[in-house]
């Protein structure tokens, strides 16, 4: 079967991160291309724990772009073996079933939690983070029966979901409503990821909350809040006006589309700015919770700097560096989460799955996504997709995906 497979080597880096400076398109176009369709064989069942999936949909994430721009952090290589199919955000047919399975039958389409913890490598017992509902964030992701790797995707002995079959683990299977869509069962994954954000800095309808930027999780963010019936100020800071406009239908109050956000802060919280000899100003006041999507050395600076004191910076963006200016950490006494996946939360008093809740939402379009699904590409046309993504507003895309149907 064809897949796109992504394969690193020290050499291979080394060579890329020179040439790629020239042109992004080294990165995935070349004889150097970390990137590549190949041919593999069909996935077998690891185990009886496991089903086979007949790939329907799968999304391009943002990640997918970094870990082809090799823009991701190497402190992140022990959790990642090579070569690996990519592809996590999946949407398909089960079509085979081990004998350990129960609940889940042939016929049924659903998606998948990615995450590669210790029930699924086969380790007991289970971590810290694994006892405590973060699967996500598994201590063990390079222990256990398979190889190193945080999730489907980012593993050579799992296949991700840019290939015809992919297998899972029991564990990681979520079965759909017959309701949704395809294009909205791939869509499960990234809801999933903006829900945890919020739970874990959950707004009150007082609070005045930041979003930086406008794309498909900024989206999802806005539309989480709502989704939790929280009528508090929303401000989304996107200068695509196409990704901006998108997150006004969604639900935010105010749009910051000229990158003036220390401006546009003081006018819409009454922060009060205060001018250093040197260097940008530092608000006292401002934004009370803030989610930043991009998360580079520009938007966390400007984010702790619009930060009211003690308010919450949730970062959900990846960069490979970040340089910062601890000042107004100490100063306002924030607080900066760290953001990754999801796991498991009580609502009414019962454990619930993140995933859960997102099927629960699209479901009864408390959050709507397919509309943000803009393009479909076949995985043959995977440089296309990639130019596309590298240049979001001149394609007017927002999310795009492969799909094998």
């Amino acid at each position: 079967m064809k897949a796109l497979q992504f394969s690193l080597s020290i050499p291979k880096f080394a060579a890329l991160k020179v040439l790629a400076s020239i042109s992004k398109r080294l990165y995935y176009l070349g004889p150097l291309a970390a990137v590549r369709l190949v041919d593999v064989p069909e996935p077998r069942l690891p185990s009886a724990d496991w089903v086979k999936i007949r790939t329907l949909i799968c999304g391009f994430c943002g990640s997918d772009v970094n870990y082809i721009l090799l823009r991701g952090s190497p402190t992140a290589m022990p959790f990642t073996s090579f070569p690996c199919i990519l592809g996590h955000e999946i949407c398909g047919e089960i079509i085979e079933v081990g004998g350990n399975v129960a609940e889940i039958a042939t016929g049924d389409i659903v998606t998948i939690a990615p995450y590669l913890s210790c029930s699924i490598r086969g380790i007991e017992p289970v971590c810290r983070s694994c006892r405590i509902g973060r699967p996500a964030n598994c201590e063990n992701f390079a222990e256990g029966n398979l190889a190193p790797g945080m999730m489907t995707g980012l593993c050579r002995d799992v296949g991700g979901g840019f290939a015809p079959y992919v297998v899972a683990h029991k564990d990681q299977v979520f079965k759909l409503p017959q309701e949704l869509s395809p294009r909205e069962g791939a869509m499960i994954e990234p809801v999933a990821t903006a829900i945890q954000s919020v739970v874990e800095n959950l707004p009150s309808d007082h609070d005045k909350v930041l979003v930086i930027g406008g794309g498909v999780m900024g989206n999802l963010i806005v539309q989480a809040i709502r989704a939790f019936d929280i009528s508090c100020s929303i401000t989304v800071a996107e200068p695509s006006i196409l990704h901006a406009e998108l997150t006004a239908k969604a639900g935010a109050d105010h749009l910051i589309t000229d990158g003036e956000i220390l401006h546009h802060t003081k006018e819409i919280t009454g922060a009060k700015a205060y001018k250093p000899m040197i260097g940008k100003e530092i608000l006292m006041g401002g934004f009370s919770k803030i989610f930043d999507t991009v998360g580079n050395s520009e938007t966390l600076n400007t984010s702790m700097r619009v930060l009211r004191t003690a308010g919450i910076l949730s970062v959900i963006g990846i960069s490979e560096k970040v340089k910062l200016d601890p000042t107004p950490l100490w100063l306002k006494l924030q607080t900066i989460k760290g953001v990754y996946c999801y796991g498991f939360t009580d609502v009414n008093s019962k454990r619930k799955h993140m995933f859960e809740l997102a099927i629960d939402f699209v479901d009864r379009k408390k959050v709507r996504v397919e509309s943000l699904v803009t393009h479909t590409f076949s995985i043959e046309d995977y440089q296309e997709m990639i130019k596309v993504n590298l240049n979001k507003p001149k394609y007017k895309a927002v999310k795009t995906v492969v799909c094998f149907t």
